[in-house]
C-alpha cells in the first residue's frame, strides 16, 4: 500500500472516529436520562401498585436496555477503528 493510500485511509478512520465519539457522547447523555426515567417509573410502580405503572416501568427498562446495546455497539466500533488506526500508523512507520 502506498504512503498516500495509507494517509487517505488514516484520515478516513480519524473522521469516522470523531463522528462516533460525538455519537457516543450523545448516547451517554440519553442513557443517563433514560436511567433516571426508569428509576422514577420504578418508584411510581412500587408506590401505586397499578398494572399501568408496572407497564410503564417495564417499557422504561426496555428503553434503557436498547440504549445500552446501542452504546455498547458504538464503543465496540470505536475500539475496532482505534485498532485499525494503530495498524495503519504502524504501516506508515514501516515505510519511513
Amino acid at each position: 500500500m502506498t504512503r498516500s493510500s495509507l494517509e487517505r485511509r488514516l484520515s478516513s478512520v480519524a473522521e469516522r472516529l470523531k463522528r462516533l465519539r460525538v455519537d457516543l457522547g450523545i448516547a451517554d447523555e440519553q442513557l443517563a436520562h433514560l436511567v433516571d426515567e426508569a428509576d422514577d417509573a420504578r418508584v411510581r410502580a412500587l408506590v401505586s401498585e397499578t398494572p399501568l405503572a408496572e407497564q410503564e416501568h417495564r417499557e422504561a427498562r426496555r428503553q434503557v436496555e436498547v440504549m445500552t446495546r446501542h452504546r455498547d455497539g458504538l464503543t465496540a466500533e470505536i475500539m475496532q477503528l482505534e485498532a485499525s488506526q494503530d495498524t495503519l500508523l504502524d504501516q506508515m512507520l514501516e515505510r519511513t
